[in-house]
């Protein structure tokens, strides 16, 4: 017999991975004061301002809320100097608008700025905001119901619960990159997590494939664990072939491509690196385990009922 690399029995070394990333994003949470949601989720205006130099929110926040009479929320941006400012929706647009240019005329002046400072300003309904934020939600939320779905009819309901374990996992890490980076939070968060779910998924279901072919024709003496861990390793080569070479298009992507683009490819690169690493380390073992631990209550259910008849 062909020995495999143990992957069942190091299930928890390979988890402790992604919550380590998870936790870094949580930190990363408190530490930037949520999310940089972006107009189009949280409505109002967002300006992204460059000041020239290191500032302290505090110091923004006073300086907007004084021009403008309206509670700003402070943000750092990808660098020092540059200060992400959200200011709330008003009633109109063209309050909108006034309420932008007040606050920029107040940096401009405390700065000593120039117009070429403002590097973009971008206003939204808030009712449209919530409308993009429930979408997103529901969509999202139904695209995994008949992902567990799909998978419990193709295979099992142990598989479909790990699958979407592996999936929420990475979902969760892919947050964590946005906590991290501050990149903002719109309907570009959402193609990518919904493409990233899609990708994951179908390397998570090359290996339950294998997995349950290899059940049908278990070898003798070969446990559920050993099963696993060599149905992982048949399927390694596909795994780490297709990710790599979707991997080298999304790379080009990001190192050609604008900011806009640059911010849709980074969480997408993390993205297909996570959910190849669950779908192989994570959703795999902990189905085996899962699936042991049932083998093992059935067999001590028959040994006791046998048990009992001799008595």
């Amino acid at each position: 017999m062909n020995k495999s690399f143990n992957f069942t029995k190091n299930k928890m070394k390979f988890l402790l991975i992604p919550v380590i990333v998870i936790v870094l994003g949580i930190v990363m949470y408190f530490v930037r004061g949520g999310f940089n949601f972006d107009v189009e989720f949280m409505g109002g205006i967002r300006m992204q301002v460059n000041v020239g130099t290191d500032f302290k929110n505090s110091e923004i926040e006073k300086i907007v809320e004084d021009a403008t009479g309206l509670d700003a929320v402070i943000q750092a941006g990808s660098t020092s100097d540059i200060a992400i400012i959200k200011l709330p929706a008003s009633e109109s647009t063209e309050k909108d608008e006034e309420n932008k240019n007040k606050a920029f005329d107040a940096l401009k002046k405390e700065y000593s700025l120039k117009d070429e400072a403002l590097m973009s300003a971008q206003s939204a309904d808030p009712s449209f905001g919530k409308e993009v934020q429930g979408k997103a939600v529901s969509f999202t939320l139904l695209a995994i119901l008949f992902i567990l779905i799909y998978i419990i009819f193709r295979f099992d309901l142990k598989s479909g619960v790990m699958a979407i374990f592996a999936l929420v996992i990475n979902v969760l890490i892919m947050a964590a990159v946005y906590t991290t980076t501050n990149i903002a939070i719109n309907t570009t968060f959402i193609a990518a997590m919904l493409t990233v779910i899609g990708y994951s998924i179908n390397n998570t279901i090359v290996i339950f494939d294998r997995i349950r072919e290899n059940k049908r024709l278990r070898r003798r003496g070969e446990t559920i664990a050993q099963m696993t861990d060599r149905s992982i390793s048949e399927t390694m080569g596909r795994t780490i072939n297709s990710t790599i070479t979707t991997l080298i298009t999304i790379v080009l992507i990001y190192i050609l491509g604008v900011d806009t683009i640059k911010q849709f490819a980074l969480p997408l690169i993390i993205g297909i690196i996570a959910g190849a690493y669950t779908s192989i380390f994570v959703a795999s073992t902990f189905w085996a385990a899962w699936e042991q631990s049932s083998a093992n209550a059935k067999a001590e259910a028959a040994a006791q009922k046998k048990s009992n008849k001799k008595k």
